[in-house]
């Protein structure tokens, strides 16, 4: 997988190689694989030299495309199996962290926050669903609103808000056939809680 998110592109930020869960990541050093290595503690990461890209051919990258010149022939050579990670400059232990904090835990409730809004208006969360598989009736608190948590968008009618765990198996905040973000008012960043019905008075 190669992200290249890059406004640090030509700067003195890192590229990292890693390997997690059975894949293989390449990204900028800039917080964009923080989530990943925070779900897989025995994450392999690699700062990349300048001496092993030489040796792939990585010379005079531009200062502004790195896209290019660095990550495209990089990925290229790690999906032939022509190089491994550990060929590919020093191990690190830790990366760049994101600008997303992780949800905080509380016994009867999790806190995280709307990290980004899709084109279908549906506020996507940081919160995992492994951090509520405790709750027998989770429900879902953001703004002045509470959504039940369903299983699927159908499950509701037009017009009606939910919560779902979504494709990434993250919580989701999503309006039937309508935009959840333009409704509610929310944007990246928004809080959002979850808690057990079952604890409500």
């Amino acid at each position: 997988h190669v992200a290249v998110v890059d406004p640090g592109v030509g700067t003195s930020r890192s590229i990292v190689a890693v390997r997690a869960g059975g894949h293989l990541f390449l990204a900028p050093d800039n917080g964009l694989l923080a989530p990943v290595v925070s779900r897989a503690p025995d994450a392999l990461i690699v700062r990349l030299g300048a001496g092993e890209l030489a040796r792939l051919g990585v010379h005079r990258p531009s200062a502004t495309f790195h896209g290019r010149d660095i990550f495209a022939p990089v990925a290229a050579e790690l999906a032939a199996g022509r190089c491994q990670p550990e060929d590919l400059g020093e191990r690190v232990s830790a990366l760049v962290p994101s600008w997303v904090e992780d949800p905080t835990v509380e016994p009867r409730s999790v806190t995280g926050v709307v990290i980004s809004i899709d084109h279908f208006g549906n506020l996507i969360t940081n919160i995992d669903a492994a951090l509520i598989e405790r709750f027998r009736l989770p429900l879902v608190h953001a703004g002045n609103h509470s959504f039940p948590l369903l299983r699927t968008y159908g499950d509701s009618r037009p017009g009606e808000y939910l919560a779902l765990v979504n494709s990434f198996g993250v919580v989701e905040i999503a309006r039937a056939e309508n935009s959840a973000a333009e409704g509610l008012g929310l944007s990246r960043g928004a809080p959002v809680v979850v808690r057990d019905r079952t604890d409500q008075p």
